[in-house]
């Protein structure tokens, strides 16, 4: 099989993969009680929390939440009825930075007549003026300044996520929101501004997922581990202080473990199953140490071109989103960023590792994992570019020579 047909619609896989967290999120009883606990006479309750992947760049990224609305209808517009709130008064503000490795923000509990119920909707407030006091939704770049973040023109009636969960009788639903920040902060240009486009999955509380370790010696800081299938990163995080790093909430299935730093070659645990419990994928004894390996760029810009008369017109195409892939031989296809191109240049930007990426197989719970070079996939990626209602293109990147490199797309007429 080529690479290409490997990777043939991982996009749509990755949008799919997201629809099923959502999907899972068909809740069965969590047990009932608990901060607003269950109504009686026919009522359930739900209980909704805030969680994110990590924030890449970013020492700081605030959203201020004012409330989160649930409708059965996955077409209710902000006027119709149905609409049941959790309204937090006053309105929070949270740090998504501080909200990896299985910490949760509780964002509150509310009874629900039982039903399916088939959209949320996240309401941020809005930045009220200039100074550090008044933003309500703000980022600090690594080593920058508190900046505000530009919210979509749609932020009054809330962002709009689709659930599909179930609430029982006497039962409570328990939902996480994963925000996505690395994904949800926008880079302007070279304005110094930046703008949110949220990316947020819907998914259920559950005991599942992974937990491990990696070195301390690597910076932890430029670390993230993460759980992915068929080359789409399913949920990923960043360690702790001690290199633990947990991953929950994970769907039954089998996973790759993901670990990049920068600085290092790519580490790939392949094979790990998800049943009804956490599976301990190592221990400190025998944490993930990922060999050292030079680091390069692989950049580029999207555009799109039209016909005016008879002069063909080139324009950034801003409305796009960039992924870097790797095929390790014999599988798995691993995804090593995953990226919107900025909104004013369309431009993307990833730091990729030089060396071969090592890789072992999942043997057993806490056992030693056997690492190994995959050398015939050294500095080898593929770019894959979409864009709304357009074909999704891709093209190779090499960086084995340890040298940047530029790959640029167009969409013709």
């Amino acid at each position: 099989m080529t690479f290409k047909k490997m990777n043939e619609g991982l996009w749509a896989r990755s949008a799919r993969a997201l629809a099923m967290l959502g999907a899972v999120a068909v809740l069965a009883a969590c047990g009932g009680g608990g901060g607003g606990g269950s109504a009686a006479g026919g009522d359930g309750s739900l209980r909704v929390a805030l969680t994110d992947a990590p924030s890449c760049g970013y020492d700081h990224v605030y959203v201020t939440i004012q409330k989160v609305s649930v409708n059965q209808s996955a077409t209710a517009a902000d006027s119709d009825g149905g609409w049941t709130d959790i309204t937090l008064s006053p309105a929070r503000q949270v740090d998504l930075t501080a909200l990896t490795n299985g910490v949760l923000e509780e964002l509150g509990t509310t009874p629900l007549p039982a039903g399916q119920y088939s959209q949320i909707r996240l309401v941020l407030a809005s930045n009220t003026g200039a100074g550090a006091s008044a933003l309500a939704n703000a980022v600090q770049p690594t080593g920058g300044a508190l900046t505000a973040l530009t919210t979509p023109s749609a932020q009054q009636s809330g962002l709009k996520l689709q659930a599909h969960f179930d609430v029982a009788a006497g039962q409570m639903a328990d939902v996480v929101l994963d925000f996505d920040a690395c994904r949800s902060v926008v880079k302007a240009g070279n304005s110094g501004q930046y703008i949110l486009k949220p990316v947020i999955s819907v998914m259920r509380r559950m005991v599942t997922g992974l937990q491990g370790y990696v070195t301390t010696t690597l910076s932890l800081g430029s670390t993230t581990v993460a759980a992915q299938q068929s080359g789409v990163t399913i949920r990923s995080t960043v360690p702790d202080s001690s290199g633990k790093f947990s991953i929950p909430y994970l769907p039954a299935g089998t996973y790759d473990l993901v670990v990049r730093s920068d600085a290092h070659a790519t580490a790939v645990v392949t094979g790990i199953p998800i049943g009804t419990a956490t599976t301990v994928v190592n221990g400190t004894t025998t944490a993930i140490a990922p060999p050292a390996s030079a680091m390069a760029d692989v950049t580029g810009t999207v555009t799109q071109s039209s016909i005016s008369g008879s002069t063909t017109v080139t324009t950034v195409l801003t409305e796009a989103g960039a992924r870097a892939l790797q095929a390790l031989t014999g599988g798995p296809t691993i995804e090593l960023g995953n990226q919107p191109v900025d909104s004013v240049l369309a431009s993307y930007a990833f730091h990729l590792p030089v060396a071969a990426p090592v890789k072992a197989p999942y043997v057993s719970s806490g056992s030693t994992l056997s690492f190994a070079p995959d050398a015939a996939v050294a500095g080898q990626y593929t770019i894959q570019v979409q864009s709304p209602g357009r074909a999704t293109q891709e093209k190779p990147a090499s960086i084995s020579g340890g040298a940047s490199t530029s790959v640029n797309f167009g969409y013709g007429p």
